[in-house]
């Protein structure tokens, strides 16, 4: 039976570390999914790193390229994984809350967090005006439901949205 060293035991740990992290294209800047750091720690809702690269000019709309890549931007990341603070801040930095993926049915930051099931992510996108079709089966925006069986989640959200606005309405005008 042998045993490692410690030095030995070290070097396969960092090794093992190095093989687990996506490659970056040299001088690119984007990992073989053709994600920046941005992307990146926008997905791991790291907003004190999503503050920092986007003070030092990453683009915020940036999209996703690359065989692996379908144009995804990081608020599509962030949506999807219901980071509401980075997606906050990704919106008061100039994000296109309606940046669509690229192929037949652009997905929208809406349609990755309905597809993940973050409902307060939904809620938060439709609060700050992500656009919705008015029929969940208007295929030119909307995925089949099979597809993101979470975007009913969104539907109900606009119309609750839209019950609220019509009663405040309401009762200001009978207020007066």
């Amino acid at each position: 039976m042998t045993t490692m060293s410690q030095d030995d035991t070290s070097s396969l740990q960092r090794t093992v570390s190095l093989t687990r992290r996506r490659s970056f294209r040299s001088g690119s800047g984007r990992d073989d999914r053709g994600w920046t750091p941005l992307h990146i720690v926008a997905r791991r809702g790291d907003l004190k790193q999503v503050k920092r690269l986007l003070d030092k000019g990453m683009d915020v709309n940036s999209p996703a390229w690359g065989p692996k890549a379908k144009g995804a931007t990081p608020l599509h990341l962030a949506a999807e994984g219901g980071h509401l603070d980075v997606m906050d801040e990704l919106l008061e930095r100039g994000a296109n809350i309606d940046a669509r993926t690229k192929g037949a049915i652009g997905w929208t930051p809406l349609h990755s967090a309905a597809k993940e099931r973050k409902k307060e992510a939904v809620k938060f996108l439709i609060e700050n005006g992500a656009f919705l079709s008015e029929d969940i089966n208007d295929c030119r925006f909307n995925p089949p439901l099979h597809y993101c069986t979470g975007l009913e989640w969104a539907y109900e959200e606009m119309k609750r949205l839209q019950l609220e606005t019509s009663s405040s309405e309401v009762s200001s005008s009978s207020d007066s």
